[in-house]
């Protein structure tokens, strides 16, 4: 009987010691939970911020790919057929509108010419047949010496042998502009920058011969958001900005440099539409620059990363553009005076591939975050650094 007091005290006393560590694992389980739930709550994180401040801004637009079009390029175009006897200008001549560029033989229109010069011929000795029995038949009607049906008859003949002889000559006229168009000249004023056809070939209406075009002025267009456009003025100058790799070759092969004057080529553009205009609401618009290209630099191509700057600069309230949430550049982290961030909704305007414009949403002084913003959360406590200052 003692011996069985004495096991069930030790299990006793074994089954407390258990429940004891148990709970002691248990406490020392939840002090630690809340230690960690309170460090994560007073944690403070060191970030980069800066002030929104007032700079002045020259608006950068980046190109990834541009077309420069001429509005006066356009193939020189066979009228009729033929085949080529002789050019009378070269390739990269510079040739004035209506210019004769090559002339072109066709025997059959020769021969349709004097065959309608016979039947306009014919027609005219047909018309003054009838028109000599017509009037006859008018001189005796007026003596009531012939009857009304015979006057009626005279009369249709004389006005079928006019409508015959209006056809004869329009049919004339037309072999006439026929041969004209043996000769094709050009359609504007400009440089030959191909030549598609030689001496010899054989062509048919309808056929381009040569492409002549204008390069003096060229243009090109771009779709850009409405925030973007709120501070250009029409006839306002843009710097274009060309990559330091661009093409060395040329489209055309003209005898003016094109595109092969070196690197970091720069030139200026005039804003010269914006559809809509800004009077009208949108969110997109249509923007449309002149380039002066007198100088023959530039082709009509596509060029890729072209950087395209404001020369006129302009006051406003800006934020560095890291600051900026995410690509839809509408909201930013701003730090209060707690030091805790706040998430906050900003309308953008243009922005210098440094500095974006700010038109709603912050005042200057305003404290923002910069730099990476991954596993922020709004409300969160930060430890700020301004930009340019020691931390």
């Amino acid at each position: 009987m003692i011996m069985k007091k004495y096991f069930y005290i030790g299990i006793v006393v074994i089954l407390m010691i258990s429940l004891a560590i148990v709970g002691y694992g248990a406490w020392l389980n939840y002090s630690d939970e809340n230690q960690i739930a309170s460090r994560m709550d007073n944690r403070t994180l060191q970030l980069k911020a800066a002030k929104a401040e007032v700079r002045e801004m020259q608006p950068i637009i980046t190109m990834e790919t541009v077309r420069f079009v001429s509005e006066r390029m356009t193939d020189a175009v066979a009228l009729t057929d033929g085949r080529i006897l002789q050019w009378y200008v070269e390739k990269n001549s510079n040739v004035n509108k209506g210019q004769v560029l090559l002339s072109m033989a066709n025997d059959q229109i020769p021969l349709k010419i004097q065959q309608a010069t016979s039947a306009v011929s014919r027609a005219e000795a047909a018309l003054a047949q009838a028109n000599s029995s017509y009037r006859r038949q008018q001189r005796l009607m007026a003596k009531d010496a012939t009857s009304h049906e015979k006057y009626e008859e005279a009369e249709a003949r004389y006005l079928a042998a006019k409508e015959a002889l209006r056809e004869a000559e329009s049919q004339r006229d037309q072999y006439l502009v026929q041969k004209n168009w043996l000769s094709v000249t050009s359609p504007v004023d400009g440089d030959v920058l191909l030549i598609y056809q030689r001496e010899g070939a054989y062509v048919q209406a309808g056929t381009p011969v040569a492409l002549v075009g204008n390069f003096d002025r060229l243009t090109f267009a771009l779709t850009v958001a409405d925030s973007s456009t709120r501070r250009m003025e029409l006839g306002e100058s843009f710097e274009l900005k060309f990559p330091n790799r661009w093409s060395m070759g040329k489209a055309y092969d003209t005898e003016f440099g094109a595109g092969n004057q070196g690197w970091n080529q720069k030139v200026k553009a005039t804003l010269r539409e914006i559809v809509p205009p800004l009077s009208e609401p949108a969110d997109v618009r249509r923007a449309v620059w002149e380039v002066d290209n007198r100088t023959h630099l530039l082709e009509p191509l596509t060029y890729t990363g072209v950087i395209m700057q404001a020369v006129n600069p302009y006051k406003c309230l800006t934020v560095p553009l890291s600051s900026m949430y995410d690509n839809a550049r509408n909201a930013v982290f701003v730090v209060d005076g707690d030091g805790i961030i706040h998430l906050r909704s900003v309308v953008t305007g243009a922005d210098d591939d440094k500095y974006i414009e700010i038109r709603e949403g912050l005042a200057e002084g305003d404290i923002v975050l910069v730099g990476n913003f991954e596993g922020l959360e709004d409300g969160m406590k930060a430890e700020i650094v301004l930009e340019g200052e020691n931390s």
